[in-house]
């Protein structure tokens, strides 16, 4: 999601309700809360989340069904749902969708599951401080230069933690030393370079944001260390997840709230439900319904028809390629001249 502009761009349409830099700014206090939660387990649970969680959050179906899937179910339903976008996109959605089943699809016969896995972590994380970094800059104003090597800094330090937590096990003792040794590199520059580049910030409340960004990668770097895996996933993926759903409501709010604009919120007003409610109920419900049901609708279709089974057809089949189209497609439909910018604007 790049929204750098956003903030100085002149909206051509009325749009009564705005994406709010201090609630964005707002979710990053999971950070000051993580840590109190960490203090509370070292000296008073005797370790005890640290021995009990699972690695990553996505063990837990709740948190599937909260955070991650819901999301990038979300981007597709803004897509597919409203003709002009489809048409405005199509054929950057026809040329990635071949792209995905020739590479991760097809090339998936040929090129190993640790490569493509450690691909999929690096775009994983581009994506997700690409899009905090993204609107940080129309806070915080920072120059072009500045801006890219704060990104790259984060980017490439999330990539050695992710790798470091995901990968550990396949790791040896001496490779597993270099990774964290790199994350730590890179997590010191991070903070050198806050330093140096605050001053280029103007105000306040955008020196906040900056720090706010850091300090994404010096917690997940620290709980990392510290061996709570869970956490070091969890802060950004929060953060994230959250950001990417208030752009989506919004978004949908300033489109569809006079006079609905497309089938699906057509029904929806027939149904007397608010359009504040309509994307999360229809996302939340079909990510719970995919991570549960999915796999077993797809295989007992299959059984029956075809006397054979897919593999995760759902779970990693379409939540695979939905979430690949996500990374890509958010690169470029909240840029300027996007169908979708119009929709948006800031306040602080």
């Amino acid at each position: 999601m790049n929204t750098s502009s956003l903030a100085s761009e002149q909206i051509p349409v009325e749009n009564p309700l705005s994406v709010s830099f201090k609630l964005i700014l707002g979710l990053y206090s999971i950070i000051p809360l993580c840590l109190l939660i960490y203090l509370a387990d070292v000296f008073f649970w005797n370790d005890y989340l640290k021995l009990t969680l699972p690695t990553s959050p996505t063990h837990f179906i709740l948190f599937q069904v909260l955070f991650g899937t819901p999301h990038i179910i979300a981007s597709a339903v803004l897509l597919t749902s409203n003709r002009e976008y489809l048409q405005f996109f199509k054929w950057k959605l026809i040329g990635m969708s071949c792209f995905i089943i020739l590479f991760f699809g097809i090339g998936s016969l040929y090129i190993p599951n640790k490569t493509l896995y450690i691909i999929s972590v690096c775009w994983t994380v581009y994506h997700v401080f690409k899009q905090q970094h993204g609107i940080g800059k129309g806070v915080c104003r920072l120059p072009g230069w500045a801006f890219y090597w704060m990104l790259w800094l984060s980017v490439s330090a999330g990539i050695f933690i992710y790798i470091g937590i995901f990968l550990k096990n396949s790791l040896d003792v001496q490779e597993l030393v270099w990774v964290k040794m790199i994350a730590a590199t890179l997590t010191i520059g991070l903070i050198l370079s806050s330093v140096l580049c605050q001053r280029y910030v103007k105000t306040s409340f955008g020196k906040y944001f900056l720090w706010s960004n850091t300090f994404l990668i010096v917690s997940s770097f620290f709980f990392f260390i510290q061996q709570y895996y869970f956490i070091a996933i969890l802060i950004p993926r929060v953060v994230h997840d959250a950001t990417a759903y208030i752009f989506y409501v919004t978004h949908d709010y300033n489109k569809h709230h006079k006079m609905p604009q497309n089938i699906l919120y057509k029904y929806a007003r027939r149904c007397n439900l608010h359009v504040f409610l309509v994307l999360p109920l229809l996302t939340f419900t079909l990510t719970y319904l995919l991570r549960i049901y999915g796999d077993d609708w797809v295989n007992l279709i299959m059984q029956f028809f075809f006397d054979t089974s897919i593999y995760k057809a759902i779970t990693l089949g379409l939540i695979g390629y939905l979430s690949l189209m996500h990374y890509y497609t958010e690169a470029f439909t909240w840029q300027v001249g996007s169908p979708l910018r119009r929709y948006i604007r800031f306040s602080k």
